[in-house]
């Protein structure tokens, strides 16, 4: 079985999904690109790339270096693909962080389509649900994240993370609010997006620690490990890192040796695909650490990054970003979650789900091709 047909789709969406302050003056239109896997015996491997500012750089990137790679190669080659697009990254490519994850997850989905089994039973299986947690994005008012926390409590979703938008001071009046409005049996985590000094970081630390807040994520940027080292030494409120880390599991590995995080991060999008995330969580497994997957903010992916969750043990939640509604793209169907907070993963072969094509077709601005031929 070989990869004769390598074939993107960019979509346009024309629509950010973060604020002023985070988008900056640059272009950020949560564009995506669509990639299709397809082999000689006519299976399919889809993943879908962020392109959220430029679909032009993701597609040029999936084209001009990474489809050279891959065609004509055994699906089964996963681990081989892998390293040399690591190779290639080392030696002037540089790949974005979401790069080269969805050509991975798309070989997977041709492997576990060939053996007639759902992704998470190929991987090996360890459940086939878990609970979710409501993340939402940012707010500019308060309240906004009380009832955002209440509305998804009463679907059923027994946990919610915030991202407060700063300062340090707003940021502990939303966890406040938020405790006191749902009480103490929905869990709560806070994740301000690289935003704080470390003194600020202790401060809101042993504020969540008295509000019995499950996490802080992310107080810094990834790669000020000195910092995470600190802080995770003046807290008993465990500290989630690596959410965007370069170097896969080698730059995870570099935060663990120095005790910058009590709680890792990975994702198949962000974390080099399901090779990558499944690298990393057994990294952190064998330091006796959780790996929380993260979000993709792509429902396809996301549900990739679920049957990752249901093969590894050292993972309790289910990220789910929301408003749905604005990470459903390019999909129509929503993500299982049952009205008790759990989702399930799909047990058709492969990822199991499919996209909308015909939001693929009306939403295309380029659409490219490359194909293998023998001999060539």
């Amino acid at each position: 079985m070989k990869i004769v047909k390598f074939e993107t789709w960019w979509l346009k969406r024309d629509k950010c999904l973060f604020d002023e302050k985070r988008k900056g003056k640059s272009s950020m239109d949560w564009d995506v690109v669509v990639l299709k896997l397809t082999t000689d015996n006519g299976i399919e491997g889809v993943a879908t790339a962020l392109a959220a500012r430029s679909g032009k750089v993701t597609e040029a990137y999936l084209q001009d270096n990474i489809a050279p790679v891959v065609l004509g190669r055994s699906p089964y080659e996963r681990e081989a693909i892998w390293q040399e697009l690591w190779n290639i990254d080392r030696h002037l490519a540089f790949f974005p962080v979401f790069l080269p994850g969805p050509v991975d997850v798309a070989l997977w989905d041709i492997c576990a389509k060939a053996a007639k089994l759902p992704l998470y039973q190929y991987l090996g299986a360890y459940r086939d649900q878990l609970p979710v947690y409501a993340s939402g994005l940012f707010h500019e008012k308060a309240r906004d994240y009380v009832d955002e926390a209440l509305y998804y409590r009463s679907r059923g979703i027994r946990a919610y993370k915030a991202h407060p938008p700063g300062p340090c001071r707003e940021d502990m009046r939303i966890h406040q609010m938020l405790r006191e409005a749902v009480g103490s049996d929905m869990e709560l985590m806070s994740d301000p997006v690289a935003e704080y000094t470390l003194d600020e970081a202790i401060r809101v630390g042993r504020q969540l620690e008295k509000l019995d807040y499950v996490w802080l994520e992310e107080p810094f940027r990834d790669f000020e490990l000195h910092k995470y080292t600190q802080l995770c030494a003046a807290l008993d409120l465990p500290i989630a890192a690596t959410e965007t880390t370069r170097g896969c599991h080698w730059g995870v590995a570099q935060v663990i040796a120095q005790k910058a995080a009590d709680i890792v991060r990975a994702d198949v999008s962000w974390k080099c695909g399901i090779t990558g995330t499944m690298k990393i969580a057994h990294l952190a497994e064998s330091f006796g650490m959780n790996c929380e997957i993260h979000t993709t903010t792509m429902n396809y992916m996301d549900i990739a990054n679920l049957h990752v969750s249901c093969a590894i043990r050292n993972c309790h939640y289910f990220e789910y970003f929301v408003p749905e509604e604005d990470f459903m793209f390019p999909m129509s169907e929503r993500l299982p979650i049952d009205a008790n907070g759990m989702i399930t993963v799909p047990k058709k072969p492969g990822i199991g789900v499919e996209l909308d094509w015909d939001v693929v077709r009306d939403t295309c601005v380029s659409y490219c091709a490359a194909e293998y031929r023998e001999g060539e």
